[in-house]
């Protein structure tokens, strides 16, 4: 019988000491096991050891010509295997997720921005890895914040009117939303490239609520511009179409300018009256990023910027 000198118990099932045990199973020495690994023949030797120990079963019979699995070593092997083909499967999938070949992207979005910002940036991240998944769940700045806070979403981008700083997210800024007022066609300031909302004052508003603290034109309201709300639309085609009828007018935000029908005019709103929201894309700081948001971050950030 050998004897069973102790082993850190750490050490008894590494992967290192599995594949150390399957190689000498395999070539029936610990000389060869040792040459293909780049061990010396001792290390093996202990190694083997370490993991007899830890089954509490002598795994092979030492002979004179090299050694020989025991009945116990017969039924360990495959089972040493299966472990080893499971971690190489594993290692796989890690580099697979590295390498963007698998994986998801799950994103976040105001509705504003789903107008053209999001499929533009999601588009070409289809274009640089194709067959990856992708999710899209739309909302409001404070659910989006708490669905990237709790892991739900990868990546959501968000809007605030001043805010550069939040506890527990990173903020990388791509870019500023400037308003623009939607006029029909005739309209008296239609051809006008800037307005004060002072020269709006009569106009009748298309707005999302009839509060205006809940609306676009919330920011304003502090500087004494009170707007005549006539009628409440949520939708963005919604708006347009009254205001392409004549009956009212609406704000439209920079972001959602593209999406804009032909037959209305959008003119800018003076940045004194209506400061422009910064619009960022929001990660949880202490949560690690996968490689399809920094992939994902890499195309909504300008100029290369990390967060």
């Amino acid at each position: 019988m050998i004897s069973m000198e102790p082993m850190p118990s750490s050490h008894e099932w590494s992967p290192t000491i599995l594949r150390g045990f399957v190689e000498v199973a395999r070539s029936g020495s610990f000389t060869s096991a040792a040459s293909t690994l780049g061990f010396t023949q001792s290390a093996i030797s202990r190694q083997v050891l370490a993991l007899e120990n830890g089954v509490s079963a002598q795994l092979f019979d030492r002979l004179p010509r090299g050694v020989q699995l025991t009945e116990a070593g017969r039924r360990f092997l495959p089972h040493a295997e299966a472990v080893l083909d499971r971690l190489d499967e594993a290692r796989r999938e890690l580099a697979d997720l590295s390498e963007l070949t698998r994986g998801r992207l799950r994103v976040g979005a105001f509705a504003t921005a789903d107008a053209a910002l999001v499929p533009e940036a999601l588009a070409e991240f289809s274009r640089r890895y194709p067959g990856l998944p992708i999710t899209l769940r739309e909302g409001f700045t404070p659910e989006l914040l708490d669905l990237v806070g709790g892991g739900d979403v990868d990546v959501a981008i968000v809007s605030f009117a001043d805010v550069t700083h939040i506890d527990g997210f990173d903020l990388g800024e791509i870019c500023l939303d400037h308003m623009r007022v939607a006029l029909p066609a005739g309209h008296r300031l239609a051809r006008r490239q800037m307005v004060h909302l002072a020269e709006l004052t009569d106009e009748v508003w298309i707005a999302g609520s009839s509060r205006p603290e809940d609306t676009l034109i919330s920011s304003c309201l502090k500087n004494g511009f009170a707007p005549k709300i006539g009628f409440v639309a949520k939708d963005w085609m919604a708006k347009q179409g009254f205001v392409a009828a004549g009956i009212g007018i609406t704000l439209i935000p920079s972001l959602a300018e593209s999406a804009v029908r032909s037959d209305i005019c959008l003119v800018h709103v003076h940045p004194a009256d209506i400061p422009p929201r910064h619009i960022y894309a929001v990660t949880a700081n202490g949560l690690s990023r996968t490689a399809s948001a920094d992939a994902f971050l890499d195309i909504l950030l300008p100029d290369g910027r990390k967060m």
